[in-house]
């Protein structure tokens, strides 16, 4: 079964407008099923056929002229020669929409393309499914707090049920469209990831002391990054745990939330924020096993923060649009008084995210709970030292069932309304 997706018509008008289209995004997230479900009679070819992959180390050239054009080509990044022909072949004639490539390596494919397809690829990137995409509901604008944004979303707003489970199960479509078992699908997918994607990336020995790593980052996802303390628990330097991070991110695994700072938030940290891009795939590597035990665990809350920031993001990447500049977070060394366990204590002041447009900062507080107070919009002030940036409507985006002002300009958002 294929659910339809959000970046459907973004990815046919770029096409229209380009000589090769490159979707990108990790591995198994439905990259080349859109493309073929778009293109039903465009040829297909996949480097994960050996034979072909061979075709084109001995003769990227003659690998080109055998394929019939327009293409899609799949697994990309496997190709270690193929971009400059593909250049060629673009350049022959003013004909658009020629390839139409995938790739799971998502950073080294976006510096390849640029290199060598400067000005004849377009680049777009494709995360697993959205609640948007679950819910067959059409909207397709970004999440940003506006008073238009809000009144456009409402028109089609459908409750989310099994929200815990639907974080527990993950994003990725063949845990959606089938009856795949859990354990099962999840395991593959690291043994898969593994042998393929990692392996130009880390030794065979360096194996097992990898799956640790991936055990203690999923572990971690929500939090600050801390390249010392994962170091310590795995077994191996911080330079290796940074080289490893940075594969994670090349292929699509975890998002580097980056914190904000201005000139005028001088007591910023500036340490950024990780969070897997799929949840079930943090529950599986941080062993938990039932969706029930999640939800009433310590680390629910930070499960819960990244499956809405992973939200978030692909509000942006299903409109087509760069998400990098927009979202931030923003933790301060400058103290607040909060109410804890009865009493007044002093915490850092942070707000889990910020987006920024237009000139504009829109501070949102992420909760699970249901029974939003004012109290967690206390640190949105803090925003108000910026005085390049304007602060606009703060949110506390949580499971209360209905939207709802607790000031002028603060206001309650169900997740529903992402």
């Amino acid at each position: 079964m294929y659910i339809k997706r959000s970046i459907e018509n973004v990815v046919k008008n770029r096409a229209k407008n380009s000589k090769c289209l490159l979707l990108t995004g990790p591995r198994q997230v439905g990259k080349s099923t859109l493309l073929k479900e778009l293109y039903k009679g465009v040829k297909y070819y996949t480097f994960d056929d050996k034979i072909l992959l061979a075709a084109e180390e001995n003769d990227p050239m003659l690998f080109i002229k055998n394929i019939s054009i327009p293409a899609i080509i799949d697994e990309v990044q496997y190709a270690k020669n193929l971009f400059p022909y593909i250049k060629m072949e673009c350049d022959k004639e003013n004909v658009y929409e020629k390839f139409y490539l995938t790739g799971s390596q998502q950073m080294k494919l976006m510096e390849k393309a640029k290199e060598s397809l400067a000005g004849r690829v377009s680049i777009l990137e494709l995360q697993g499914l959205s609640m948007r995409e679950l819910n067959g509901i059409s909207f397709n604008k970004h999440f940003v707090p506006t008073e238009e944004y809000i009144k456009e979303r409402e028109k089609e707003i459908k409750p989310y049920k099994n929200i815990w489970q639907t974080i527990f199960r993950g994003s990725y479509p063949e845990m959606q469209v089938i009856e795949r078992e859990w354990v099962d699908f999840y395991s593959s997918y690291v043994k898969t990831y593994l042998e393929r994607d990692i392996r130009d990336e880390i030794s065979v020995k360096d194996e097992i002391a990898f799956m640790r790593f991936l055990t203690a980052t999923a572990a971690r996802t929500g939090q600050l990054l801390n390249y010392a303390n994962i170091a310590e628990e795995v077994g191996v330097s911080q330079v290796t745990i940074k080289s490893w991070i940075s594969v994670l991110q090349k292929t699509g695994l975890i998002y580097l939330l980056q914190p904000y700072y201005s000139s005028h938030l001088t007591r910023a940290i500036k340490t950024p924020k990780i969070y897997f891009r799929d949840t079930g795939l943090a529950c599986y590597l941080s062993r938990w096993t039932k969706a029930e035990a999640l939800e009433s665990s310590a680390v629910a809350g930070n499960m819960f923060e990244t499956f809405i920031i992973s939200e978030i993001i692909k509000s942006f990447t299903n409109e087509g649009l760069e998400y990098n500049f927009s979202v931030f977070y923003y933790r301060g060394k400058d103290k607040i008084k909060k109410k804890k366990n009865g009493e007044l204590a002093e915490t850092e002041s942070e707000i889990d995210l910020i987006i920024e447009e237009n000139g504009t900062l829109y501070p949102i507080e992420i909760k699970k709970s249901a029974n939003p107070t004012i109290s967690m919009a206390d640190t949105f002030d803090v925003l108000d030292k910026d005085v390049d940036k304007k602060r606009g409507t703060g949110v506390i985006l949580c499971q209360y069932d209905q939207k709802l002002f607790l000031k002028n300009d603060v206001i309650v958002l169900p997740i529903e309304y992402i």
